[in-house]
């Protein structure tokens, strides 16, 4: 499942099993590593694999597939030289042998590039679409050919051009009128800052996709030196939650990384005896809430969902306890096999869905030791302390089943009628390995959990298309990749009934693919 597959330009038909809903018309469009080496140069983790774009084409009951690298500065160097030119996350490009010594010398004093090797996500601003990383580029894409678009201009879009960032989450939050928050980091000699990013849903008069981005607000980390790692944020109607946790990234040993000839994943370090802070934002005025809110210490990369109730927001992540996990995805942790195998994976942190409450108006009159919560439906508490600071204790989103599903990441919900809303479920990946095993529904009001599984397959990430003119919140289907290691079974598009959690039908595709992060359904 993490291996360098070849690319498909070309549609292929699939072949459909069961029933798919013709009512289904649009593409699901996913994103991921495809490419591990160049020449004789190999990639040391799964994050650095070479973006691979893939489109799964639904319309009246059949699919076609077709997939293709990102054209990224990355890709065309290291295929122009079939070796590895450019530095990813884990893994630390050689100096060029045709350089002169003193050349490759100096190289070293030089400061990281950021890649534009856009692996994780589709991303949408101003209604064009985007492959998407957490460095400073994206590469806008034409969903339907997954060309790129503006073939005469050049290729990348540069988050720095229009707005004082560092780069960029690839896992943004959408206004139904189109107007899109992003949050990036900021470098500068006196440290970094955390920023939340505002993208108005209309076009400048220029044209310029980014243009009129603004930073809203800028919060100092608690160390500017080792600012925290993020993966995505939360959102409620009117606020932006920010989860400052004790992942950080060592400012230091990251811009001195070719010096030491280290990659900057090992700037990356979890450090348990800070916990964790959640910053609330107003997302209209930028103005951050008086309230200091803290956890224990968990790790979280994706957020579920955010709401508002009775003055207080509501905020659902997937949370490890443990931080340790980047470098567990070492390839050469994953690619093995049997006992060596199993070890990595008991050593991986299991994430677990979670929910915090976080009263709005917390004051120097608010009372000390007394649980502010006011809502009944959780068990989840927050209380403030003799030293004014908030603390947060969660309630768990999950029965006890989930535990021997491997806890559950990837998380996906109706994003159109309830992102930001008060809500009652959402979808997942159950990992009982390194990647996803099973599919996974959970009510939150009733913690029911309905699971997908079949011996020998691996999900990805659950996406959920809504029923057209549906007004119930599971009336929809969910649709997966499912791929086997096994060379005589087929990947195949999975289609689920979102209500029963039943399967419909699934589109067998010839073609092996490698196991990818996220994606989105474009309708037609």
């Amino acid at each position: 499942l993490m291996q360098t597959v070849e690319e498909t330009p070309q549609p292929i038909q699939a072949e459909v099993k069961g029933h798919i809903p013709e009512w289904i018309n649009g593409s699901l469009l996913r994103n991921g590593p495809g490419k591990f080496e160049f020449g004789e140069d190999k990639y040391n983790h799964w994050f650095d694999g070479m973006a691979l774009m893939h489109q799964f084409r639904v319309a009246e009951g059949s699919v076609t597939y077709r997939s293709k690298f990102v054209q990224s500065d990355s890709y065309r160097a290291n295929s122009q030289h079939n070796r590895i030119v450019v530095s990813e996350f884990g893994t630390l490009a050689m100096p060029d042998p045709c350089k002169s010594i003193f050349g490759r010398f100096m190289a070293q004093f030089e400061l990281p590039e950021s890649t534009d090797n856009c692996s994780v996500n589709y991303v949408v601003y101003k209604g064009d679409y985007y492959v998407s990383t957490e460095t400073n580029f994206m590469h806008r894409v034409d969903p339907e050919t997954h060309a790129h678009t503006d073939a005469l201009l050049h290729l990348q879009v540069d988050w720095s051009r229009f707005v004082a960032v560092n780069g960029a989450t690839a896992h943004p939050h959408y206004e139904p009128d189109g107007t899109t928050y992003n949050m990036g980091n900021s470098y500068g000699q006196h440290g970094s800052r955390y920023n939340i990013i505002r993208v108005p849903a209309q076009r400048s008069a220029c044209g310029d996709t980014l243009q009129g981005a603004e930073v809203l607000c800028s919060i100092v980390p608690a160390e500017r030196l080792k600012p925290s790692y993020y993966h995505s944020f939360g959102m409620s109607e009117n606020y932006v939650i920010f989860i400052e946790q004790p992942l950080k990234m060592d400012l230091w040993h990251i811009f001195t990384a070719n010096l030491r000839r280290k990659p900057i994943s090992e700037g990356f370090h979890w450090e348990p005896h800070c916990n964790t802070r959640f910053h609330v934002v107003n997302k209209h005025t930028g103005q951050v809430l008086a309230g200091q809110f803290y956890s224990k210490p968990i790790l979280t990369y994706h957020q579920i969902n955010a709401f508002e109730d009775q003055g207080c927001v509501v905020l659902d992540i997937c949370c490890q306890d443990n931080g340790d996990s980047l470098a567990i995805y070492q390839l050469q942790n994953l690619r093995k096999a049997g006992e060596g195998l199993d070890q990595v994976y008991n050593a991986v942190p299991k994430a677990f869905p979670r929910r915090f409450v976080l009263p709005l108006t917390v004051s120097s009159d608010t009372p000390v030791g007394q649980n502010l919560s006011p809502l009944s439906y959780t068990s989840a508490s927050t209380v403030k302390q003799a030293d004014g600071k908030v603390w947060c204790t969660h309630e768990n989103l999950h029965p006890e089943g989930l535990e021997e599903a491997g806890g559950l990441e990837f998380p996906h919900i109706n994003y159109a009628q309830c992102n930001g809303r008060k809500y009652c479920f959402f979808y997942g990946c159950g990992f009982r390995h390194l990647v996803g095993t099973s599919l996974i529904k959970i009510d939150t009001e009733t913690k029911e959990m309905k699971v997908w599984q079949e011996e020998g397959f691996y999900p990805s990430e659950p996406v959920f298309v809504p029923v057209p003119g549906a007004t119930a919140e599971d009336s929809g289907v969910i649709l997966s990749v499912v791929l086997s290691p096994l060379q005589n079974q087929s990947t195949f598009l999975l289609v689920l009934d979102a209500a029963t959690f039943s399967e419909l039908g699934r589109a067998e595709v010839p073609v092996p693919m490698s196991y990818g992060f996220h994606g989105i359904f474009v309708p037609h």
